[in-house]
């Protein structure tokens, strides 16, 4: 049963963001909808949600339709209530007061903590903030749920709950998902729904599948965009050689079907539409300068501690050597971060335990992308830190995907995207042969994602990484590390941390 019918939707902000996009959405609907930053995915929900309307086109939906729209930011306002009481405000005032133990059972339904329930959203981790958001929604009992970024600032524990959850809702419940998580695509989808500036795609498949047909349409597309033009050279050329003999030989008919010819070519020129180019959000590019060392880090038995000096883990002896891309898994709160930043540390001189190659070359990016200043701009980031000139850096910045306009401003007003191309060109720029990344993949699209796999296997980069993108981690790693108990293990795949991580944290 359709209860959400998509027609003709345009949307143009300075540039055409999609334009005629038709989609009807069923009760059994589960859409990944894939598209690349900035590309109008929030803008979409935004209109399926009516808070914003369309340049062009028309949403109609069933009578009564209740959607529940979560978004990607909480409302500042919320930061001072406490979890339960944001939940709790999200219902009429006289129903919140008879009915309060609906947020009991939501809280229950989403695995919060008891004890976190009471304290202000401003406390709590992004993850926990997102869930508090979420419960808001789904207890105002909605008939359709939208999704915008669900799996930002989760841990994979939370992403299986998560996965749990929506695979356990009433079928009669569609669900539209924007996500660049690619396995939690595959494990909640049943449509996907690309998203293009021209001929918008939408396949009956989750996302993975989907993107197989995807890329066996647009090279139908090419093909039969190059046959077209074929045909079209084909006609004229047949066309000016009856043309030279109708002249010659003063024919009236060979004239005329000489101008019909070119006709014919002209309205199939028209009409052919060349495959698509996605248009890229900046590019991830990333340089190994090699080393001949045979360990560029070796670890002695090193001692991860707590910053007030309580014992997580000791690693034993351990080295990474040119061409390992050493994936450090790890339940949150183990310590992945802990170590990454010890051995920043020790290369900068200010930590031991950690012995490097003396021709070791670092680069180091964290998570909240701490390494770049907000109050500086693009150019002043570049220009500051390298021996580059305003028009090479210009050209650099361009490259990356920061436009002329936002390359004077000042990096809080980049989105996360844009400051990940940033912090991934300052790395390059250092041109090093050891990359330390926490949580590379935060703000890219799926697009950029692939970028960065590609760089780091295609140049045999040698790297110590923590990611909780299974799709990436499974993809770029060539060597795992397990911090289980107090110790740092080596194993030969991550399929049993990962199996461990989603069976709700439990033993398998």
């Amino acid at each position: 049963m359709t209860i959400l019918d998509i027609n003709a939707l345009s949307i143009t902000l300075g540039d055409v963001l999609f334009s005629d996009l038709t989609l009807t959405v069923s009760k059994a609907d589960r859409i990944g909808l894939v598209a690349a930053n900035g590309s109008g995915k929030s803008t979409l929900l935004s209109c399926i949600d009516g808070k914003s309307e369309p340049t062009s086109g028309t949403i109609t939906r069933s009578r009564g339709l209740r959607v529940g729209y979560v978004q990607q930011t909480i409302p500042h306002e919320h930061m001072d209530k406490t979890l339960y009481d944001s939940v709790l405000a999200a219902l009429p005032p006289e129903q919140a007061d008879y009915e309060s133990w609906r947020v009991d059972v939501v809280l229950g339904e989403l695995q919060v903590p008891y004890e976190l329930q009471h304290k202000p959203l401003s406390e709590l981790s992004g993850g926990w903030q997102r869930t508090a958001m979420l419960a808001a929604v789904w207890i105002t009992e909605p008939d359709m749920l939208l999704l915008d970024e669900p799996t930002n600032h989760l841990d994979l524990h939370r992403i299986a709950l998560l996965q749990d959850w929506l695979n356990a809702l009433p079928r009669d419940v569609p669900v539209i998902i924007t996500s660049h998580d690619r396995a939690f695509l595959d494990a909640t989808t049943n449509r996907t729904l690309f998203l293009r500036p021209e001929r918008s795609r939408i396949f009956r498949l989750p996302f993975s599948e989907a993107r197989d047909a995807l890329n066996e349409a647009d090279a139908a597309d090419e093909r039969r965009f190059a046959n077209d033009l074929n045909k079209v050279q084909q006609l004229r050329k047949k066309a000016a050689k009856l043309k030279n003999v109708g002249i010659n030989s003063g024919s009236d008919l060979l004239l005329t079907k000489t101008k019909q010819l070119n006709e014919r070519a002209n309205k199939l020129e028209e009409a052919a539409k060349p495959a698509h180019r996605e248009q890229s959000a900046g590019d991830i590019r990333l340089t190994n300068s090699g080393s001949h060392a045979k360990a560029l880090i070796t670890l002695n038995d090193l001692e991860v501690t707590t910053p007030d000096g309580r014992l997580l883990y000791k690693t034993g002896q351990k080295w990474i050597c040119p061409g390992d891309r050493v994936v450090l898994l790890g339940a949150n709160g183990t310590g992945k971060t802990r170590l990454i930043s010890m051995i920043q540390r020790a290369l900068s001189g200010a930590e031991t335990g950690v012995k490097f190659a003396p021709s070791i070359v670092p680069a180091y990016s964290d998570q909240h992308l701490s390494q770049l200043e907000e109050g500086e701009t693009p150019m002043s980031t570049l220009t500051a830190q390298f021996d580059v000139g305003d028009q090479r850096a210009r050209a650099l910045l361009a490259g990356a995907g920061i436009n002329i306009q936002m390359q004077d401003t000042r990096l809080g007003k980049l989105s996360g995207g844009q400051k990940v191309r940033l912090a991934m060109l300052a790395l390059r720029l250092k041109h090093p042969n050891f990359y330390l990344l926490d949580e590379p993949t935060n703000h890219l699209d799926i697009d950029g994602q692939e970028a960065l796999e590609r760089e780091l296997i295609d140049h045999g980069a040698c790297c110590l990484l923590v990611s909780h993108d299974r799709s990436f981690l499974r993809h770029v790693g060539n060597r795992f590390w397990w911090i289980q108990g107090k110790k740092l293990i080596e194993v030969d795949s991550p399929e049993e941390f990962l199996e461990q991580e989603m069976n709700n944290g439990e033993e398998v």
